[in-house]
């Protein structure tokens, strides 16, 4: 199977999709936070089921850096028959709320044991200032393979580097702390080299219906807002899969 997120994993495309509702961020939440930042209460998770368009819509670019920022950011058993999609942005807090609570018994329970494989698409929203660098941060990562750490401390110490005024030092420190080769990596930075592989990712996430963060895709069922039911979602695609 390619390792590609675009080309291997079966992304849902809407038609018309609605703006999403929930414990998300949007387009539109530039009040999702209060002036303490604390995050805005929200009602429960929706989910649609739509039909496959993989492969119809933009292609990440095909560059050595790019390929290498795509297969970083895919993890576990190429075999499996269940892919878990997860649309995210670094600074939307509910992104955060999600990986607080789920993401480590997700990889645990699915992941490791070699039944689903997980995929991570860049939405970075324009309500939030630092989204795109902190894609940056994490995909230039992802090309010395480590995207995971990065991703993981990006989410644990979102609360501090949002409210910098400029956060790229610390992104640099969080970098060095995953023991990412340092030179390769501020080089990344600088020339904005995964960039294009996140604008890439958005447009892609926008075609397939994707209007807030985070939005999971697992088989033919698209899922909104922090309190998805990721779970049962999984459970019932790998029943269907044997």
């Amino acid at each position: 199977m390619p390792y590609s997120l675009f080309r291997s994993a079966p992304l849902i495309g809407l038609a018309a999709a609605a703006i999403a509702i929930g414990a998300a961020c949007s387009r539109g939440d530039a009040a999702a936070k209060s002036a303490n930042g604390s995050s805005a209460a929200a009602p429960a998770s929706t989910a649609t089921t739509a039909g496959d368009v993989s492969g119809t819509a933009s292609i990440a670019p095909q560059d050595s850096i790019s390929a290498k920022a795509d297969r970083g950011r895919i993890l576990g058993d190429s075999t499996a028959k269940v892919w878990l999609v997860m649309a995210s942005d670094f600074q939307c807090p509910f992104c955060k709320q999600w990986h607080d609570s789920s993401f480590a018994g997700i990889v645990q329970k699915y992941v490791k044991p070699g039944r689903v494989r997980l995929a991570y698409l860049n939405m970075p929203l324009s309500i939030h200032q630092f989204a795109k660098p902190s894609a940056e941060a994490a995909m230039c990562a992802s090309v010395q393979d480590k995207f995971w750490p990065m991703h993981d401390s990006l989410f644990a110490t979102q609360r501090i580097w949002e409210r910098l005024q400029d956060p790229s030092s610390f992104f640099d420190t969080l970098a060095n702390h995953n023991h990412v080769e340092m030179g390769s990596w501020r080089t990344c930075m600088s020339k904005h080299l995964t960039l294009p592989l996140i604008e890439a990712d958005y447009d892609r996430g926008r075609t397939t219906g994707v209007n807030s963060t985070p939005t999971f895709f697992v088989g033919s069922i698209r899922l909104t807002s922090a309190d998805a039911d990721v779970a049962g979602a999984l459970d019932a695609a790998l029943a269907k899969a044997k």
